[in-house]
């Protein structure tokens, strides 16, 4: 799931490099303070406390992940992320040992992230290799500020110049309406969360392929 960070603002020239393991605990920070309050997030875990408590540890699963099987990139001062994870075809394969990971980590709340799970792997596009944005972030204090474009801007010019499409899931509507003018279309029906908030699957088409199309 993608914030609501605004990646559509203006903001300074940041440099964007690639994210190692020494990242790891810093980033996943990034993200669970970033996604703390989100609609998804409350759903997940309500109560407030461990969600903050848990968030981290849940994250750094993924931050592990990608960095070991995808793309991640930062700022310099480490305080955005994105994850990018390949798809051939299919939904990603989850981290190694996810289940009982996610069950340390998040219990007793694992059985609300397993259907989250269920639910976005449902809906997540088969039979065209593609990259997942399956996490763009930035930390609450610098939002707003051009960083989420940074991010974004340097992972469309690797799909450009490779013809590769992209997918996500926005979080809100706000969210939404900032990647439609990012060059996303919407890809199917709202997700549903069950009994909760609906998020926003989204397609990325290579720029070439937008220009032919047209508006």
């Amino acid at each position: 799931m993608t914030a609501s960070t605004d990646p559509a603002a203006d903001g300074p020239d940041l440099r964007v490099v690639r994210a190692d393991m020494a990242d790891l605990d810093t980033l996943s920070q990034v993200i669970a303070d970033a996604f703390y309050d989100l609609p998804p997030s409350r759903w997940l875990i309500a109560d407030a406390a461990a969600r903050r408590a848990i968030f981290p540890g849940y994250f750094q699963i993924y931050v592990e992940h990608a960095l070991a099987h995808g793309t991640v990139h930062t700022t310099t001062d480490r305080t955005a992320v994105s994850l990018w994870i390949p798809a051939d075809g299919q939904p990603p394969e989850p981290p190694a040992g996810y289940r009982s990971r996610l069950t340390a980590v998040t219990s007793p709340w694992t059985s609300r992230f397993l259907a989250f799970d269920a639910v976005l792997d449902q809906h997540h596009p088969t039979g065209m290799p593609h990259r997942h944005l399956a996490i763009l972030a930035v930390r609450p204090d610098r939002q707003d500020q051009g960083l989420g474009t940074a991010l974004l801007r340097a992972h469309h010019q690797v799909l450009d110049n490779t013809g590769t499409t992209a997918y996500l899931e926005a979080v809100d509507l706000r969210t939404r309406g900032i990647y439609l003018r990012r060059g996303y279309a919407d890809h199917g029906k709202p997700i549903r969360l069950p009994g909760g908030p609906r998020m926003y699957p989204m397609w990325r088409e290579p720029r070439d392929q937008q220009s032919r199309r047209g508006p």
